[in-house]
């Protein structure tokens, strides 16, 4: 049962804030939320069946990794991210999504796909190779700027793998909840929607790796390039753990950039948040400036020496997107455009997942998400900001700790991470209760209820039960089967949505895109 008790209590002292007004909304309205578009993006690094990171080279049969809708590489040519296309049906979207780890489990032979978001065993770093583009001016950019990556965080850190989750509230809700009239006239409003979503998901979006974070342990490979000063426990045998940890993933010590936490970058307004940006990548950074655009060979170490190379190096759990046009930053596609959705980045690859992640924790997403809009939003500060991401680091770092307390935002009072919780699922449920009735089922309400015992008995969350397994077996050994048991149910699978032929055809179209692109430049660059 969800206490209702603390709710008082909570929005006494401003914890939790006031969605009253939204619930009233939403009991008449509960329709304009059945049409959500949704896209996943999931990276996984592809390993030998020892547990090291595969050296091969991106699959030739899997087409351009620069043009290919579905099948691309991230950091290096080890990291594929599949990609499914947008799409308002949850069970339609994971179909997608289980036939592209089919297709690819068929096609990598003697290779698997790493079923945790810290990477495997990594050797001699020096022959990793990044991620390979072409020839064309936008792939010699991408291939430049991982260099940079490299040379500014090091490689183990930029070979971590997450979930993505694409996610944009349909034109009907945005008629209701803000009365405009369509896309265009309205972008402005939808636009401070979205950074109000933002705002909200900042505050209280560390239930997201508290729930489902699955990386508290590391492979002793992982340290090479780096020191730390965490207390890791280990087996002696190249696995290593924090005791409570829920994802070192999101942690400092994880995927990270220190100098990002000075930069003043809020989510209260659309133009405050893209001059922000667009300053940071403009900025010199004197540790950049330090290690120089050449080494002494003249090969080119990043793309410059700015805090941010590139709007993308921007570091955070949640972050407002658009589809971009050819040759448009994403910085001024949002100012002029608008907010086409948000992007979470908080989920670590579900380890207990075949495909990385669950319909669960879409489904819970959506449900918080859909909290995040509705409830009051105030703008947020930069040293708000900061006190908030101390809040996230000791959750990823030690949020299961028992009679675990947090500081919220930056009062002086110390909380229970209990009560504060108990008080937001009361309102999750309401919400809960709601859109089951709007599609005749129950199922929101048995997922809250559900999710919530991870509160009370930290012993369910995902990062749990995987460290328990982790100490029995160790690390590599608890992956690589995993990695092999996943590999057998995939290949055995036929597809569901997509074909054979589907995939053989975006391999050719995607290899012609790339080729036709490179040509183009050398025309130009001739011209």
């Amino acid at each position: 049962m969800l206490y209702q008790n603390k709710l008082f209590v909570n929005r006494k002292n401003n914890i939790i804030p006031d969605m009253s007004k939204g619930l009233s909304w939403l009991e008449t309205h509960a329709n304009t939320l059945k049409n959500i578009n949704r896209g996943i993006e999931r990276e996984t690094l592809r390993v030998n069946l020892d547990g090291h990171l595969a050296t091969t080279n991106h699959p030739k049969s899997f087409g351009s990794a620069l043009k290919h809708t579905c099948i691309t590489t991230d950091f290096a040519e080890a990291l594929l991210e599949f990609i499914t296309p947008v799409d308002q049906n949850i069970n339609r979207i994971f179909v997608l999504l289980r036939d592209i780890h089919r297709y690819v489990t068929r096609t990598i032979d003697h290779e698997r796909l790493w079923p945790f978001s810290m990477p495997c065993i990594i050797d001699d770093i020096n022959n990793i190779q990044l991620a390979q583009y072409g020839s064309s001016n936008i792939g010699k950019m991408k291939m430049l700027y991982r260099e940079g990556l490299k040379n500014r965080y090091g490689v183990p850190m930029q070979l971590i793998s997450g979930v993505h989750y694409n996610f944009s509230l349909p034109l009907l809700f945005w008629q209701k909840w803000a009365d405009i009239s369509d896309v265009e006239s309205g972008k402005k409003v939808i636009s401070s929607g979205y950074l109000h979503l933002i705002r909200n998901y900042y505050r209280f979006g560390w239930i997201i790796p508290y729930l489902f974070g699955s990386s508290p342990a590391i492979c002793s490979s992982f340290l090479q390039e780096r020191k730390s000063h965490l207390q890791f426990k280990t087996n002696g045998h190249g696995t290593m753990w924090l005791p409570y940890a829920t994802s070192l993933r999101l942690s400092n010590f994880g995927y990270t950039n220190t100098l990002q936490s000075n930069l003043p970058i809020t989510f209260n307004s659309l133009e405050e948040y893209v001059s922000a940006l667009k300053i940071a990548t403009k900025t010199p950074s004197k540790k950049y400036q330090a290690m120089g655009i050449k080494d002494i060979h003249g090969n080119r170490l990043q793309l410059n020496t700015n805090v941010l190379q590139i709007e993308n190096e921007l570091y955070t759990p949640i972050r407002p997107k658009r589809v971009s046009r050819v040759g448009e930053s994403l910085s001024d596609s949002l100012l002029y455009n608008g907010i086409e959705y948000i992007e979470v980045r908080s989920l670590d690859i579900n380890p207990f997942s075949v495909i990385g992640i669950n319909i669960d924790e879409i489904n819970f997403l959506d449900l918080f998400l859909i909290w995040c809009i509705l409830a009051d939003s105030p703008e947020m500060s930069t040293n708000e900001l900061t006190c908030i991401r101390k809040t996230w680091n000791r959750i990823v770092l030690e949020g299961r700790k028992p009679d675990q307390i947090i500081i919220f935002g930056c009062q002086e009072n110390e909380y229970k991470l209990l009560e504060i919780v108990e008080a937001l699922f009361a309102d999750l449920y309401r919400i809960a209760k709601i859109l089951d009735r709007s599609h005749a089922i129950t199922h929101y309400q048995h997922l809250c209820k559900q999710l919530f015992k991870s509160f009370k008995d930290p012993e369910l969350t995902y990062s749990a039960r995987i460290l328990q397994l982790i100490k029995k077996n160790g690390l590599i050994e608890t992956g690589m089967s995993l990695s092999n048991k996943y590999y057998s149910l995939l290949f055995k699978e036929p597809l569901e949505i997509f074909t054979n032929d589907d995939f053989t055809r975006q391999a050719h179209e995607s290899i012609i895109a790339q080729k036709i692109l490179e040509i183009k430049d050398r025309f130009n660059s001739i011209k």
